[in-house]
């Protein structure tokens, strides 16, 4: 089940949808993420997703401007549902593996899904709606990795893992790696990164 962020939720600058609008975008979506599970980036179509969800196909485009927009969102939505670590008993180096991990999961076990996603948001150009949702889905992702490493992250070492986190994405959806071994490269670059930090991280977080 997809578990959309609600409107009390939306990032800044997002429009708030009522309620009405919040259960017909959580439709949409939903129908989205079950006609990827189902079909080829090749066959999904807004209006396809939109009959599934039996809403008009106008009301669709309201939501989402585009089929990779709409591949954008559950990606995005799929990013949201991945958990924030920040057990202190755990070193910091695991922590943020944990949620490259996590993160790195996210489609491992729907390659179609895993295709599409990795489709509509490196091949939309200059589409501003998927645009916007690839900045949101960098917010959701840097939180994530902040938060792992406590108070006082290194937005040196932030950025880094970013960038590493990104690019294995492009790696694992190239068919050079299965997202599970993308995982376990991303352990290795945490180790790299973050040599011995684990007391360090564990003793800043619980201050």
């Amino acid at each position: 089940m997809v578990t959309v962020t609600s409107p009390a939720e939306q990032p800044p600058g997002q429009a708030t949808r009522n309620r009405r609008q919040e259960e017909t975008f959580r439709k949409v979506l939903a129908a989205g993420i079950e006609t990827l599970r189902e079909k080829s980036y090749g066959d999904l179509t807004v209006r396809a997703v939109a009959a599934r969800a039996k809403v008009a196909p106008a009301t669709a485009y309201t939501y989402f401007s585009s089929k990779n927009h709409l591949i954008a969102e559950v990606y995005l939505d799929l990013v949201r549902q991945v958990p924030y670590f920040t057990d202190v008993n755990d070193p910091m180096p695991t922590r943020v593996d944990k949620v490259l991990r996590h993160l790195a999961l996210v489609v491992a076990d729907e390659p179609e899904v895993g295709a599409a996603c990795t489709t509509a948001l490196l091949g939309a150009g200059t589409d501003p709606a998927v645009g916007a949702a690839r900045d949101r889905i960098g917010a959701e992702i840097h939180r994530r990795i902040a938060t792992a490493i406590g108070p006082g992250a290194d937005p040196s070492t932030v950025s880094a893992l970013e960038m590493t986190f990104f690019g294995a994405l492009v790696q694992a959806a190239s068919g050079q790696f299965t997202y599970h071994q993308i995982a376990d490269r991303l352990a290795y670059v945490v180790s790299q990164l973050l040599p011995g930090a684990g007391t360090t991280g564990q003793e800043t977080t619980a201050q």
